[in-house]
């Protein structure tokens, strides 16, 4: 059985993330999103809501489910029983950055493999960051993230 894990922090998901797992769902048996705690960014939205918005988006899908975790990506990794981590490279300067979180983790544990899926081009630009920079200033986000994801921005923004 081909496993993956998709980590990151996901705060929160948008439609490019799902258009991506969606797409490596056909290619592995089965994809966990691992839902970071994040330790090295203040996020937006709680561990626990993040992880909320990720299982409501695919719970459509049988073969993708979404985990928390805390710490290392490669712990976490050895916990699943995974060796494949699926990553997301949008520009370039992605693939710089991914390349050395790709290394460190191979040097955690020789085993891990880490592949790299390009974005759909509709969601090329897109980013967790600007996603809520556009809520927070009033704009349409609705091309961007799911329903459900919109209307917990917006909650968290009427605030």
């Amino acid at each position: 059985m081909t496993k993956a894990i998709f980590p990151g922090t996901f705060d929160p998901i948008t439609r490019g993330h799902e258009a991506l797992v969606r797409r490596a769902a056909a290619v592995f048996d089965d994809i966990i999103i691992g839902v970071a705690a994040g330790i090295h960014k203040q996020s937006f939205f709680s561990l626990a809501e993040r992880l909320q918005m990720a299982e409501y988006s695919f719970r459509d899908v049988t073969n993708i489910r979404a985990l928390s975790f805390n710490g290392l990506l490669a712990d976490f990794m050895h916990a699943q029983q995974c060796k494949v981590i699926l990553r997301g490279v949008r520009v370039v300067s992605d693939f710089e950055f991914e390349s050395q979180l790709a290394d460190i983790n191979k040097a955690l544990d020789a085993q891990l493999e880490t592949i790299f899926f390009l974005p759909d081009r509709d969601f090329i630009y897109l980013s967790s960051t600007m996603v809520r920079e556009v809520a927070q200033l009033g704009g349409n986000i609705d091309q961007f993230v799911a329903p459900h994801v919109a209307a917990a921005l917006q909650a968290k923004y009427c605030k």
